[in-house]
């Protein structure tokens, strides 16, 4: 029987334990180069036990990045940050992973902690954001979004496959393509973001057609005996989006495409979200297990996942094969006591732990009660 601790298996890379480092957007890269800071981040994961070690999204465009401060690989010059470290992750003993994608109509961001506003192109630091339709996200994406022509649809495909040869060339071992969280990827599968009437839209098997040859795409040039996988958002909480049957409907049939692994995540298409269980430890495990079961697929989970009990069960009763937490360390300060635990952490790294409450009990990020300033 497996459990939290123990090697895990997939095609020719084998992972020592089931903790994966999930991607995190740090917002500290310059025209799209990492810095010394993902070095410094990523390689003390590394060192600190994690087995599976994924820098932050990587934009495949520079228009697919949340902010400027956003890290990218759609130029060579960006490869050698990249490369320096998955030397080091590999060194300190994981396997080095790198998740890809674009943002869409949710990129051209300012900085959270500087207001998390979306800039429009006149802004030095703004883009044009594009999408599925010309439909904003909503709430603080208010900006115009410019529909993606079938030739931009195509660019977008290249982007992918240039991005995951040079991805392979740095080293990486593990590939994930992000499509969920009301991205790029989301949109199109989500009826909320995506009304085309061609060939990309209109019933669910089209809104599928950008992600089937998006990863083979992808599968062309990635290694065949690394894992290739995908994060896909499997709800939208929203009657007219994305339900949680279409996700596993999908990953059966990105199965047929070359998928070797599937991360379940939300769709966040929008933020008029129903019965979203966020104050629930692990609400994500039970949707992940029916499409390990379903779809035969093995699957990552994550979400409120930090009690060590908990991701421990989900391993041992084969619920899904790996959970992500990033920020166990940060839980010794809460257990010692300490008056601000969140104190301890940079500014931009503390400003998510502030603003994104866990439940009572929950090990990463403080509940709603020891939030401070609130």
């Amino acid at each position: 029987m497996p459990d939290l601790f123990s090697p895990y298996t997939l095609k020719s890379v084998t992972v020592r334990n089931r903790i994966a480092m999930s991607p995190m957007t740090m917002y500290r890269s310059t025209d799209g180069q990492v810095s010394d800071f993902h070095l410094m981040l990523l390689g003390s994961r590394a060192a600190g036990g994690f087995g599976l070690v994924f820098a932050e999204q990587i934009a495949i465009q520079p228009d697919g990045r949340t902010s400027m401060g956003c890290a990218g690989l759609w130029d060579d010059a960006q490869m050698d940050g990249l490369s320096r470290i998955v030397r080091l992750v590999k060194h300190m003993g994981a396997v080095p992973a790198i998740q890809l994608g674009h943002t869409g109509r949710r990129g051209s961001e300012n900085k959270p902690w500087q207001g998390r506003t979306q800039l429009p192109p006149s802004d030095p630091d703004g883009w044009q954001v594009r999408g599925p339709s010309p439909i904003p996200h909503g709430r603080r994406y208010t900006l115009p979004v410019q529909e993606l022509s079938v030739g931009d649809i195509r660019d977008i495909m290249r982007a992918y496959a240039d991005a995951a040869r040079r991805a392979a060339e740095c080293g990486f071992e593990w590939l994930e393509m992000h499509f969920a969280h009301g991205y790029l990827g989301s949109s199109f599968f989500s009826p909320l973001g995506n009304q085309r009437t061609d060939q990309y839209g209109g019933s669910r098997d089209k809104r599928l057609r950008f992600h089937r040859e998006a990863l083979d795409a992808v599968r062309e040039v990635w290694p065949s005996q690394l894992p290739l996988t995908v994060r896909l958002g499997s709800d939208d909480f929203n009657e007219n989006g994305i339900r949680f049957d279409d996700a596993i409907w999908a990953i059966a049939e990105l199965k047929k495409h070359g998928l070797d692994f599937a991360d379940i995540s939300l769709g966040l298409n929008t933020d008029d979200m129903k019965d979203v269980p966020f104050d629930q430890v692990g609400f994500m495990v039970e949707r992940a297990a029916r499409v390990r079961r379903e779809a035969a697929v093995p699957v990552g989970v994550s979400w409120n996942l930090g009690i060590p009990a908990a991701a421990d069960r989900v391993i041992r009763e084969e619920l899904a094969d790996i959970v992500s937490n990033p920020h166990w360390p940060f839980w010794a300060a809460q257990e010692l006591a300490h008056s601000d635990p969140v104190s301890l952490l940079p500014e931009d790294w503390g400003w998510w732990l502030r603003n994104r409450p866990g439940p009572e009990g929950s090990i990463g990020w403080p509940p709603v009660a020891s939030r401070t300033g609130r």
